[in-house]
């Protein structure tokens, strides 16, 4: 995606979330601009609760696969010191590798879905979510993860802020 269209698809999510009046209409911004700028077959957010060790689903782009409800537990591996410890973002671009550090890869597998960025949001210092992307196989490529770190990591600060 040329500069000319991810200025115009920033200026459409610049006007959708100043209109934001819940969490879902925000991180429904945030989703339409994912989509425009890089592309995600399956677009979440999960919440991090540190103190609780858990994490819980605060947006899905299919909440049939992927409901918003409940919790899970916050497991330490080489995902999590990738975007805990280290606070950037962990990207798979097999279903083998995701396989390692996720033990729904066969729900993820079972969408199309065989490539995944998870993109660490840091606010006040402390890491409060992560947005997901996913998609086909070998998707995210380094110009794609540039996009995203680039682009999105300012507006899904925003979206989680007005989620609060």
């Amino acid at each position: 995606m040329n500069e000319t269209t991810q200025e115009a698809a920033l200026a459409e999510f610049d006007r959708e979330i100043a209109l934001a009046r819940t969490p879902q209409a925000a991180f429904r911004a945030l989703q339409v601009l994912t989509e425009a700028i890089v592309g995600a077959k399956l677009f979440t957010v999960m919440g991090v609760d540190m103190a609780a060790g858990v994490a819980r689903r605060m947006f899905t782009s299919d909440p049939e696969a992927y409901p918003v409800t409940g919790t899970k537990p916050i497991e330490r591996n080489s995902w999590f010191e990738v975007v805990h410890g280290e606070r950037r973002p962990f990207v798979a671009n097999t279903l083998e590798d995701i396989a390692k550090v996720f033990p729904d890869y066969e729900l993820i597998n079972s969408l199309g879905c065989q490539s995944v960025i998870n993109l660490p949001v840091v606010v006040r210092g402390e890491l409060v979510a992560t947005v997901n992307l996913l998609h086909e196989t070998g998707y995210y490529t380094p110009d794609r993860l540039d996009v995203v770190t680039r682009r999105l990591s300012v507006p899904s600060k925003l979206a989680c802020l007005l989620a609060e």
